[in-house]
């Protein structure tokens, strides 16, 4: 029987195959804990929601040519796990801010 890592990087590696972006490096216990800090910092059901946008940020900046993959995966998850452990929800949308 296969351990968790080991579906995980096989399922990453089966998404990654069919989005054609073999060549691209993910780190799948990087993306794990960014999801960890957004569920108990904010909500649990933000933990897929930050990852999915920090992707799509990544994915923006890389495909406009602002910096390279892991460079572009670094910030955005950077700033995703930055603004996930310092929400406050008491104080979080408040208009104006």
């Amino acid at each position: 029987m296969k351990s968790q890592d080991e579906t995980l990087e096989e399922w990453c590696r089966a998404l990654l195959q069919a989005y054609e972006l073999e060549d691209v490096q993910i780190d799948v216990n990087a993306i794990l804990s960014l999801a960890g800090v957004a569920a108990h910092s904010v909500v649990r059901p933000a933990a897929p929601l930050t990852t999915f946008i920090a992707g799509f940020a990544a994915g923006l900046a890389t495909g406009s040519g602002q910096a390279t993959d892991a460079a572009s995966m670094s910030v955005a998850m950077d700033v995703a796990r930055t603004l996930a452990a310092g929400y406050d929800s008491a104080s979080a949308g408040t208009p104006g801010e």
